[in-house]
């Protein structure tokens, strides 16, 4: 005899996980737009610069200004089009669209930093002039650009993976940025012109092992993974402490997106009669423990358990 609860646990109030479509989603929205809008100006800019200047620094910091701008949009369209509801082709909804999207922005800052690093092998083997004032008021200007963008973004990059790429992009180019005064500062009073895609290296090997976890992370959630930071060991032994848990088998805690946890788990009970109260305990206990928001509890008797295969 088994019997199965799908229910939402009510959870304790928990910034992780944020309602499909709240008051904070509509402020997030509305920084991601003004942010856009000053990085996807500026770009322009330095573009323009980095050419006019000759300078391959840059040039470098101006493709991780494009990658902000195309991290902000995807961002952006993200956070509208995730909170589509559920539908029959669906059923999640659209939710998980902010993990892909964060996974090809990291794809995007990968792309970039094999790029700058292919182009400084070559200008340290035939270094070029660089125009250092103009390079240094460029940088400076997007120093400006990539504070003001940060400080809009700061605030919901903790509950997004969506928004922490888009803001570590942003902080990327802010250290690009100084790294390009700071080239622009030396190469003036020294006129060493290799200086220049030196700066550009660094700020592409700065860039890459953040680029590299962002990835790591959207990949866990693409993959349907144990959260990170959660184990799976410590949710299976929660359960088995619930008074009337015999045993628990076929346990799977996934993620949706960022902060939308799931979980399905068939637990043996010793009375099957109170089936519902231990099932109603457990999801308590799921979700004041580990906030995880739906779970999907199957229960057993011993007989029926013994007869079906383990898998987890």
């Amino acid at each position: 005899m088994s019997k199965t609860l799908d229910t939402r646990a009510a959870a304790k109030p928990n910034i992780a996980a944020p309602p499909a479509h709240d008051h904070g989603q509509d402020a997030n929205s509305r920084m991601l737009l003004l942010a856009l809008l000053l990085t996807g100006t500026f770009l322009i800019a330095e573009v323009i610069g980095s050419f006019v200047f000759n300078s391959l620094a840059l040039l470098s910091d101006a493709g991780h200004m494009l990658t902000d701008v195309a991290a902000l949009t995807i961002a952006l369209m993200a956070i509208r089009i995730g909170a589509r509801p559920a539908d029959d082709q669906r059923t999640f909804g659209y939710k998980r669209f902010e993990i892909l999207a964060a996974a090809f922005n990291a794809l995007m800052l990968f792309a970039v930093a094999i790029y700058v690093l292919v182009e400084a092998v070559n200008r340290f083997r035939e270094p070029e002039p660089v125009q250092s004032t103009g390079m240094l008021i460029i940088a400076v200007a997007g120093l400006i650009i990539n504070l003001i963008s940060m400080r809009l973004l700061r605030s919901g990059k903790e509950r997004s993976l969506n928004l922490k790429g888009a803001y570590l992009e942003v902080w990327a180019d802010m250290l690009g940025s100084i790294g390009v005064i700071g080239g622009a500062i030396a190469i003036r009073f020294t006129g060493l012109t290799w200086i220049d895609p030196l700066v550009a290296v660094g700020i592409g090997l700065w860039v890459l092992p953040r680029t590299w976890i962002l990835l790591r992370d959207t990949a866990n959630v693409l993959l349907e993974g144990v959260p990170r930071g959660m184990s799976l060991g410590d949710v299976r032994a929660a359960i088995v402490d619930v008074p009337g848990v015999q045993d628990v088998h076929d346990l799977h805690v996934w993620s949706i997106t960022s902060g939308s946890i799931s979980c399905s788990v068939h637990i043996v009970v010793n009375d099957v009669g109170q089936a519902e109260a231990i099932r109603s305990q457990v999801a308590q206990t799921l979700s004041q423990s580990f906030q995880i928001e739906h779970t999907t509890i199957q229960t057993e008797s011993r007989q029926g358990a013994e007869s079906q295969p383990e898998y987890g």
